[in-house]
């Protein structure tokens, strides 16, 4: 039994253990605070700024794309982007987040669907709000503003996208391609190069010259830091560094040059399109085209159009699945494809003033005659006169006029009995072949527009090359009977066999662009444009300048010499003399163009040309025109068109109408689409206050506003 005094004691010593217990927790409360706000303080105030503070992408405007004159072809215009900031969208519970989604939907009728794939497919910073729909009303964006209760983590602001004001009604699309975002890959490579103008919510040049001048075009972003509350709600600014403005490339194109040539070349294929072909016995398919218009003496492309052709305003905001769809179609004809620089076809008759070049370098001479007959027998083929008809003895100045085919034909025959009888000698000697190579054919012109087909010389070289990259593939569908049609069986069958071979029939059709040739139309133009400057050859360019936002010349895009026709200067001057016949009726004949040409000012535009009806397999003709004089190179081609005057041929006579305002036999250069008749050499003005005109001529440099580098 416990007596009161030991009962007390018992008191005491429990309460001197609490007071150790509670003098304990305290100094353990204490230690913790002074180890949190005293030793590692800084550090946990840090991460609380960074969970505070956001850094804010400021995209830059990007730099403009104009004429020769200044015409503005890009722009840039602001729109209303409306956004989702995951973080606050991430706090919701999931009933929340859906009735978020769906009001969201409701106003900017964008599926909830195709929003919650943007949210998940957004590859930038977590703290970057997600863009998921372009160019919504300003009520609408006004609405969200200004109910920021009912939006959560939802944002309305301007931003700076794309516009095209289609001078002159122009597309120019296969010239300006398009934009798109950047990819995770090209975000990675670009931070891994340390190459700050780009971000992961950039967008970059896919075609044209946006992507072949994206690095002056783009600008450099800026910064800003934001502070936000736990909601995500912005609640300061803190240090802002301002986005640099891209760079402004001047083009070599003049928009107005460009309207006509663009709605020459619809206006032929509608027109071909509703015409009789005897041969097929349907109207022309006529599926695509292309038309360059390049300065002989520096390979500016002054025009260039193709067909199908796509708006590039469509890629604006992004651009939907069932575009994108049409766009990659066989059915819309792939619009994607440059054909003048993508598209590689026969070259038909216009290849036979560059056979003439090297056949007259060679052992044959102006006085050489041939017969022109209506066809020819080679080995056990009947190779016809397709182009022209039965001249008799002939020169090739009038072979040229009147493209007859065994002439030509007669002419690849000399040369292969006089070099290269072997069939299967790889590395005869051919003066023809040489020739193609020496003007540029076989290999991309090196043009300032990026993805260009290389075309091929189907000479006995490359069929040496091509017969040990593809006999595995023949000999199997010819072993195992394959081949899908009639044509491949037996193409298939003596591939195999002799693949390798050229022969004699192989060296009459390679004169007159037919067999295995094939070439681009801004390599035809290019090659011209060296038969008219007398043999220099160019890369092709459609850049002429990069200036910056205040008018600084940063940099000039001069023409580039890249080599020389290695054929005699007097097989060029009998070829420029030689080809202004085909424009003209001659005594008994008439040239191929002439009856198109009827009444046109001759003796003033001293136009030559060519015409060609390249045949191709299964399909019917393609149908081309190439024309130059000392200033510019006129190429045109469509496809399943039928004959190159007949159907080219009206197309090209307004385009040189338009270069020098011809109107009948007046020609006035006032009425020119280009002052001056020709392409200025100096750049158009540029104002500080930011007006651009039109090249001043009045000074020495062209540039009374400007300053230059």
């Amino acid at each position: 039994m416990s007596t009161p005094a030991s009962t007390a004691r018992t008191s005491r010593l429990r309460l001197i253990v609490i007071q150790a217990l509670v003098f304990s927790l305290f100094a353990t409360l204490a230690a913790r605070l002074y180890y949190v706000q005293v030793a590692h303080g800084p550090s946990y105030r840090a991460q609380a700024a960074s969970q505070s503070v956001r850094e804010v992408v400021q995209q830059p405007v990007r730099g403009l794309i104009v004429d020769d004159q200044g015409v503005p072809l890009v722009t840039n215009r602001t729109s209303w982007v409306v956004s989702i900031d995951h973080t606050v969208l991430d706090k919701l519970d999931a009933a929340d987040r859906r009735t978020l989604l769906k009001r969201v939907s409701g106003v900017v009728h964008v599926k909830v669907r195709k929003i919650e794939k943007t949210l998940a497919d957004w590859n930038g910073s977590q703290y970057q709000p997600v863009p998921i729909a372009a160019d919504v009303k300003q009520k609408v964006a006004l609405a969200i503003l200004e109910q920021p209760e009912d939006y959560p983590g939802v944002l309305a602001q301007k931003e700076t996208v794309r516009a095209y004001p289609h001078p002159y009604g122009i597309d120019a699309a296969d010239v300006l391609g398009y934009l798109s975002p950047i990819t995770s890959d090209e975000y990675s490579a670009a931070k891994k190069a340390g190459d700050e103008s780009l971000n992961n919510t950039s967008v970059v040049g896919r075609a044209g010259v946006e992507k072949e001048y994206d690095e002056w075009l783009r600008g450099m972003p800026g910064y800003t830091s934001v502070t936000v509350d736990s909601q995500g709600r912005q609640i300061g600014e803190g240090e802002s560094v301002a986005a640099q403005p891209g760079d402004t490339l001047v083009t070599s194109i003049d928009a107005k040059l460009q309207g006509v040539v663009e709605r020459q070349l619809h206006q032929t294929i509608e027109t071909a399109r509703k015409t009789y072909d005897p041969v097929t016995h349907k109207n022309y398919v006529a599926d695509s085209g292309a038309v360059v218009v390049m300065e002989a003496k520096t390979g500016r492309v002054v025009a260039m159009a193709s067909q199908p052709t796509y708006d590039p305003s469509e890629w604006v905001g992004g651009i939907t699945q069932k575009q994108l769809d049409r766009l990659y179609s066989k059915k819309a004809g792939y619009p994607l494809v440059s054909r003048v620089t993508q598209g590689q076809f026969a070259p038909g008759s216009t290849w036979k003033p560059f056979m003439t070049a090297g056949a007259l370098s060679d052992d044959l001479s102006a006085d050489s005659r041939f017969d022109c007959g209506s066809g020819l027998q080679i080995g056990n083929r009947w190779f016809k006169n397709y182009e022209s008809e039965s001249y008799g003895s002939i020169s090739f100045a009038e072979a040229l006029n009147v493209s007859c085919d065994t002439f030509f034909y007669q002419v690849g025959l000399h040369f292969w009995n006089k070099y290269g009888s072997d069939p299967a000698d790889a590395k005869a000697k051919d003066p023809l072949a040489a020739a193609a190579h020496t003007f540029g054919f076989g290999e991309p012109t090196g043009i300032d527009i990026p993805g260009e087909a290389g075309g091929r010389v189907g000479d006995r070289a490359w069929r040496a090359d091509y017969y040990t990259a593809m006999k595995s593939y023949y000999c199997r569908m010819d072993e195992k009977g394959t081949a899908p049609t009639s044509f491949l069986k037996l193409f298939a069958h003596e591939f195999c066999l002799e693949g390798n071979y050229f022969r004699q029939g192989d060296a009459a059709n390679f004169t007159i662009g037919q067999g295995d040739t094939m070439v681009t139309p801004i390599q035809l133009a290019r090659a011209y444009a060296a038969m008219s400057n007398g043999g220099t050859v160019y890369a092709p360019t459609v850049g002429k300048a990069i200036v910056s936002s205040d008018g600084t010349v940063l940099k000039r895009i001069t023409p580039k010499v890249v080599g020389h026709a290695k054929v005699s200067k007097k097989a060029i001057d009998y070829v420029n003399t030689a080809l202004l016949g085909t424009l003209k009726p001659d005594g008994a004949w008439n040239g191929t163009l002439a009856w198109k040409f009827g009444g046109f000012p001759l003796d003033q535009i001293h136009l030559r040309g060519k015409t060609g009806s390249a045949e191709v397999e299964g399909k019917q003709s393609t149908s081309w025109v190439a024309t130059y004089d000392k200033n510019y190179v006129v190429v045109m081609m469509v496809t399943q068109a039928g004959t190159g005057s007949g159907t080219s041929g009206p197309a090209v006579r307004k385009i040189w109408e338009a270069l020098y305002g011809i109107d009948g036999m007046t020609v006035d250069p006032a009425k020119a689409a280009i002052p001056g008749t020709t392409p200025p050499k100096a750049l158009p003005v540029f104002g500080k206050d930011g007006s651009i005109l039109p090249p001043d001529s009045s000074t020495t440099n062209g540039q009374r506003a400007r300053k230059e580098h």
